[in-house]
């Protein structure tokens, strides 16, 4: 006699006996015990949730001799049949091999007769996603105006690729994957029917390697058992399905905390040699790292959430102290990241143990202010009666090696109150009327500062309105030199600052585009700073709170801002173009998109 398998052997027959999918039991059930059916069901969800079987089920329940029932009996002819797959009314069509719009009209004229032996036709469509769009197109009509007494089931594993319009005219369930508490309590209940003696631990990593799969976890079962012996053990499971024992794992964490390198590529290679199943064995390492975090951070109170056995609960609640919580993390986002990595590649061993290696050697990580380029000696000379720096940050060697040649002021955490004003060297107050310093004010920041070789003056479109880097080699003082050194600051090196500044994850009050668009002229007194733009004017003075405090963490000291109006000047069109057009920005952008600048419009 033919051997049946376990997953076909112990097909549920019931809504009851269906594992997990509590949600779509229940409408389905209370649906065929008050007759209340749609035409059209699209049940859709990885492999070996329960789709085809519920829909089974489903049939029965509305075929049934003692229908409307919300289950079906199992006793009656109606359900013996639908089970042993020949009844005349439900039919099972494999969408993957009846995909064309001839079989969809074969269908369509089938669905015109009404049920000869039960209530309803029923046509189960498994892998539904297969069918063509000619056919999906061909079935429009029937699933939104059907015969009275058919039903469509349409069951696949990939339901993006429905057309929307099928969608639409079907009642939509997504199947969930089932958690392993739900496989290993069905597992259980299986090998207790079958009489088999088991370990608890056993059926546990059988409901693990599952992923979420009933079926699955049937078909490793029967392969398990297909070892023989006398009961179903851990080491047997690992054993026939080739998967790391908890003892490897801890082997390995001790390497990794040894920095042992040469011990842990010999780990792998015995792992190898085994015929360790390398994507489970990497879902294994990040659940250990979990582990290890979360025991780390909140000790034995996060037992009942992991739902382990006693036994590996105190073995890693002895190995998650032997780590640093910052470790633990960052390896446990590297096993994470490179999980699929691994499992596509042309050389999955080799990228296995490349990311092992990478574990063992993380502590060696340096952070950015201790790399070597951070140990050289800033590139400026101090300003006279000042103590020259030491140590350069890791930042301002980045931006040498950028071309910076301006060292930036140390980085302070911002938004900041202003610091107290210097005693011996006090701000003015602001002047109470302030359009009569405008005149004046208007005819310092109108004249920009030109570079080196270079006279643009401030256009007033809708580009970048700073003339070109007014840079001349000099660099910017330290942040607490005296306020006659501040003409030597210069807006630029106040916008590099705030992109570093933005780069570390701190808010700014103008995007960096259109602060780069505006002017200033750094004082004793402060900093006054024109635009081109009115709307520019307007929100440089609605920020001019934010503005000020940024600058002051520049300057290292309190800063008065004062904004501009901008000059009453309208370009022409080929005055703006011009000026554009010498822009490296838009330069570039011309050569990179082919593009000609055909048009400039001043901004008011």
């Amino acid at each position: 006699m033919q051997n049946i398998s376990l997953a076909s052997r112990y097909r549920p027959q019931t809504f009851a006996d269906v594992a997990g999918q509590d949600m779509v039991k229940a409408v389905l059930s209370r649906a065929a015990a008050e007759d209340k059916v749609a035409p059209a069901y699209l049940f859709s969800g990885t492999r070996g949730v329960g789709k085809t079987t519920i829909a089974r089920i489903f049939a029965k329940a509305l075929n049934c001799a003692h229908a409307p029932a919300a289950d079906p009996c199992n006793a009656c002819e109606q359900c013996r049949k639908i089970t042993q797959g020949v009844h005349v009314d439900v039919a099972e069509i494999d969408g993957a091999s009846n995909n064309s719009v001839e079989d969809a009209r074969a269908l369509r004229e089938k669905i015109g007769y009404a049920p000869m032996e039960g209530r309803y036709k029923v046509f189960i469509i498994d892998e539904a996603h297969m069918l063509s769009r000619s056919a999906f197109n061909a079935l429009l009509k029937t699933l939104e105006e059907p015969p009275a007494r058919v039903v469509f089931i349409f069951a696949t594993t990939e339901a993006h690729k429905f057309p929307i319009t099928i969608v639409s005219r079907c009642q939509h369930f997504i199947f969930r994957h089932l958690p392993e508490s739900a496989i290993a309590a069905h597992l259980t209940n299986v090998l207790e029917r079958e009489s088999v003696p088991f370990e608890a631990g056993a059926v546990r990593l059988l409901a693990r390697r599952a992923a979420g799969s009933v079926r699955d976890s049937m078909s490793l079962l029967d392969q398990t058992l297909a070892l023989g012996g006398d009961r179903l053990t851990q080491d047997g499971v690992r054993a026939v399905l080739g998967l790391a024992g908890q003892e490897a794992f801890t082997a390995l964490l001790d390497a990794l905390l040894a920095q042992d390198c040469a011990a842990v590529a010999q780990l792998l290679r015995g792992l190898l040699d085994q015929g360790v199943d390398i994507g489970f064995f990497l879902r294994e390492l990040a659940n250990i790292w979990r582990m290890l975090f979360l025991l780390r951070q909140s000790g034995e109170r996060v037992l009942p959430v992991l739902e382990l056995p006693e036994d590996e609960a105190r073995v890693w609640m002895e190995q998650a102290p032997r780590f640093s919580l910052p470790h633990i993390h960052a390896a446990w986002q590297m096993v994470l990241d490179a999980q699929r990595r691994i499992i596509q590649s042309p050389e999955p061993a080799a990228a296995l143990e490349l990311l092992l290696l990478h574990l063992a050697l993380l502590p060696r990580l340096l952070p950015l202010d201790r790399l070597p380029g951070a140990l050289e000696e800033t590139p400026h000379s101090p300003a006279a009666g000042q103590p020259a720096p030491a140590k350069a940050s890791a930042a301002q060697t980045a931006g040498a090696s950028a071309g910076n040649s301006v060292t930036p002021p140390a980085r302070r955490d911002i938004p900041m109150p202003a610091p107290a004003p210097r005693t011996g060297n006090p701000l003015p107050a602001p002047s109470a009327d302030r359009t009569a310093a405008r005149p004046a004010l208007e005819k310092v920041c109108s004249t920009p500062v030109p570079a080196a070789g270079t006279e643009a003056p401030a256009p007033d479109g809708m580009a970048d309105m700073r003339t070109p880097s007014q840079d001349t080699g000099a660099a910017a003082p330290p942040p607490d030199a005296p306020a006659a050194t501040a003409a030597s600051r210069s807006w630029d090196d106040f916008c590099a600052f705030c992109a570093r500044e933005q780069e570390e994850g701190r808010p700014m009050p103008l995007p960096m585009p259109m602060m780069k668009q505006a002017e200033a002229v750094f004082s004793a007194e402060g900093c006054q700073i024109a635009t081109g733009t009115r709307v520019l004017c307007s929100l440089l003075e609605k920020n001019a709170a934010d503005l000020s405090r940024l600058l002051a963490a520049y300057c290292g000291r309190p800063v008065r801002v004062t904004v501009a109006p901008p000059a009453q000047q309208c370009r022409t069109d080929a005055q703006l173009k011009e000026e554009f057009a010498r822009r490296e920005e838009i330069q570039r952008c011309c050569d990179v998109l082919d593009a000609t600048l055909v048009h400039c419009e001043p901004l008011g």
